[in-house]
């Protein structure tokens, strides 16, 4: 047994550099998505554009990279991971180039775009090489290795970018990816071998047209809602016509005897829910992702950089703690790491729901740690439980299925907590709006009082006093109604983790389903060489 594992073990050492490669790549293509957000404000003064068509260098990158995820199975099967990571880092690369030299919106968008047809490959294709490389009872220890990217990228992605931007320029959030991008492109070159021979797989015109459209329609109404409403018609049409076209990709898919991304591996109850809790926990994780930077910045008044330092230790922890949750999904399985993991997020997502404007900026640089070591537990060990009850040649299947989730999830998930946050800060406002009218004799006398006291300390007359009185409750009010709403919004995210939590105590560790049919084979065969043989038999 310890040779088996010895031997195994020096098995994946010899892939330890391509594994560096693999995830430099995928850290660099991550990394990428977060990191234009803080830049958004100069490049809307650099370009001379609006801010509503600047934002389609983020959705833009999004629609492309989310649209391609669903058909990384097929590109792995047809032309195999070493030319597609090659393509993949040579589109992300070439795109990064292209964004850190335009002279112009047009071109930016043209380079964002590239990176996205990179980025979208690069996720699902590196998690299927890290199955092929880690057998199940190691591939905790693998995901881990994967998480490190998954995870670490987009949560120090805005501390990095908002120290670029204030201490150099906004191009070098693009240049400096291209020398590690043509590093990684020259070393994979030389090192990626094809795990398997690609195969002339035949094209599925119809598969292609409704998951393209379907998946892009649908996150494009997802991404918007957030914004417009969810009774906007643009939004309405755009998730109808999403969900429409999906069912008729789904049906289509189940029908096919090739298909593109197959559908069977839903037939597994532990794959299905693990992405259950993953959709879950993705939706919970970038509530705070979205709530924390406005309540810094636009409620507190921190800088983009001091916003982005305080998400820094969580990311560190979630640096070291992804590796160490893989080693112990492998010894342990998933479901104690999934209770410890969500019972933390549970409980600090809730401990989110008592920000005030004396909240201080070292317990929320506490709080966002703890949350962050739960998540550590949790993203990578609950997806390696999901793809161990797979078999191998469903590996890229799966993969593909769970990014697709998980991008829509994110969506669907910004979504949902801006139309809490937005609704329920209205909600407030319009409550203590109510509360100051003149009817109010409690109201008037505190108004009294401060309109005394403005035209005291400014040496005003009473006319303009009143009216600096009523400017000051009404952004007072704005401000509370706004911490109260991302309280409210935060709280239904504690009953979104509270549901995963519940969920997490049925996760069970497939690889003792294959120990136990083992011993049961073992036994039915000793139980066979026990019984007397046919001759003997008919002598008796």
């Amino acid at each position: 047994m310890a040779s088996q594992t010895t031997g195994k073990n020096n098995g994946i050492a010899q892939h330890i550099p391509l594994l560096a490669v693999l995830m430099v790549g995928l850290f660099l293509a991550i990394l990428n998505q977060t990191l234009l957000n803080v830049a958004i404000p100069h490049l809307t003064t650099e370009f001379g554009v609006s801010t509503s068509t600047i934002q389609w260098l983020l959705t833009g990158y999004m629609l492309v990279n989310g649209v391609l995820i669903p058909m990384s199975a097929f590109l792995i099967e047809r032309f195999g991971v070493r030319l597609l990571f090659l393509i993949a880092m040579f589109c992300f690369t070439l795109g990064a180039f292209i964004c850190g030299v335009a002279p112009s919106f047009s071109i930016m968008l043209t380079g964002r775009l590239i990176q996205a047809v990179g980025g979208g490959v690069l996720s699902p294709l590196v998690m299927t090489i890290i199955l092929y490389i880690f057998p199940p009872e190691m591939r905790g220890k693998g995901m881990g290795i994967f998480g490190l990217a998954m995870m670490f990228a987009p949560a120090i992605g805005p501390t990095l970018s908002g120290w670029i931007v204030q201490n150099y320029d906004w191009h070098l959030l693009f240049t400096g990816m291209v020398p590690p991008g043509v590093i990684v492109l020259i070393v994979a070159f030389f090192m990626l071998r094809n795990i398997e021979e690609p195969k002339k797989v035949k094209f599925d015109a119809i598969g292609t047209f409704t998951s393209l459209v379907g998946v892009g329609a649908l996150l494009y109404g997802l991404s918007e809602a957030g914004n417009d409403g969810w009774t906007d018609p643009v939004v309405l049409v755009n998730i109808i016509v999403g969900l429409i076209l999906i069912i008729v990709f789904v049906v289509q898919q189940l029908k096919s005897e090739n298909p593109m991304l197959d559908m069977r591996v839903f037939k597994y109850g532990i794959f299905s829910l693990s992405n259950i809790i993953s959709v879950i926990l993705t939706v919970s994780m970038y509530a705070g992702m979205f709530l924390l930077p406005i309540y810094l910045q636009s409620i507190r008044g921190y800088t983009p950089l001091e916003a982005g330092l305080l998400m820094l230790p969580g990311a560190l922890i979630m640096l070291v703690m992804t590796f160490i949750s893989g080693t112990l999904f492998d010894k342990i399985g998933p479901r104690p790491l999934a209770i410890i993991g969500m019972l933390i997020t549970t409980v600090t997502t809730y401990e989110f729901t008592k920000l005030t404007m004396e909240t201080s900026y070292d317990y929320i640089l506490v709080l966002n740690m703890a949350r962050y070591l739960g998540l550590s537990f949790l993203m990578m060990p609950i997806m390696t439980a999901g793809i161990n009850q797979l078999p191998s040649q469903l590996n890229k299947h799966g993969t593909a299925m769970s990014n697709t989730l998980r991008q829509i999830s994110g969506s669907m998930g910004i979504s949902i907590i801006t139309t809490i946050f937005t609704s329920r800060s209205t909600f407030h406002f319009a409550a203590m709006s109510d509360q100051m009218n003149t009817s109010n004799p409690s109201f008037m006398q505190s108004f009294q009082s401060l309109v005394n006291s403005i035209a005291q300390t400014a040496h005003l007359p009473i006319s303009q006093a009143k009216t600096m009185a009523v400017s000051t409750l009404a952004g007072q009010a704005k401000i509370q109604s706004t911490v109260l709403g991302i309280n409210d919004a935060f709280f239904w995210a504690t009953i979104i983790s509270a549901v995963g939590l519940f969920l997490s105590v049925f996760l069970r560790d497939v690889r003792k389903d294959a120990v136990v049919q083992k011993e049961k084979t073992k036994k039915l065969d000793t139980e066979i060489l026990m019984l007397p043989a046919p001759n003997q038999a008919s002598e008796a």
